[in-house]
């Protein structure tokens, strides 16, 4: 199975990335986590992402706050698919983050989650690597199986506290 690289521009974003690490846990899907500046470490990001296909790895994750580039700069060094995650600022609650994140220029894409959507990037990257895994296939469909059955629940709840 292909791996996940999922890389944050600080540690401090650490936290905001924890369900992503949890849901490729849930998964089973091996992953490496790495802190790599866009603008203090370039070097070191363009060789993460040149090599990352030889590594073993079939996406990138990459989350960044503020200027909010390393999923660019990640994306700019590879063909392999980068998802970026914008990370909620102080300075203006992730806007900042998502623009960075969202506005890449023709021929670098960047699949672009909801400001701290770390649960979304990492379902995105199973996504993406079940398409040549059957097994992560079924169990993502399991995953909305179950989604489904916890509304179901909530629904049959409220009408009975609501609908006599």
């Amino acid at each position: 199975m292909k791996k996940v690289m999922v890389v944050m521009g600080s540690d401090s974003d650490l936290p905001a990335l924890e369900p992503c690490m949890e849901t490729l846990k849930r998964f089973s899907v091996p992953f490496s986590v790495r802190v790599c500046s866009a603008h203090r470490t370039p070097l070191v990001a363009e060789e993460l992402s040149r090599t990352a296909r030889e590594q073993g790895f079939g996406c990138i994750i990459a989350a960044a706050g503020k200027a909010a580039h390393l999923a660019g700069v990640m994306a700019a060094g590879t063909t392999l698919p980068v998802i970026g995650i914008p990370i909620k600022s102080s300075t203006l609650d992730g806007l900042d983050s998502l623009l960075s994140t969202v506005q890449m220029p023709s021929g670098v894409p960047v699949a672009t989650v909801a400001i701290g959507g770390a649960e979304n990037a990492a379902l995105l990257a199973v996504q993406i690597l079940a398409l040549a895994d059957g097994g992560l296939a079924e169990a993502l469909l399991q995953h909305k199986k179950e989604m489904a059955e916890k509304v179901m629940k909530k629904d049959e709840k409220v009408q009975k506290q609501y609908n006599d």
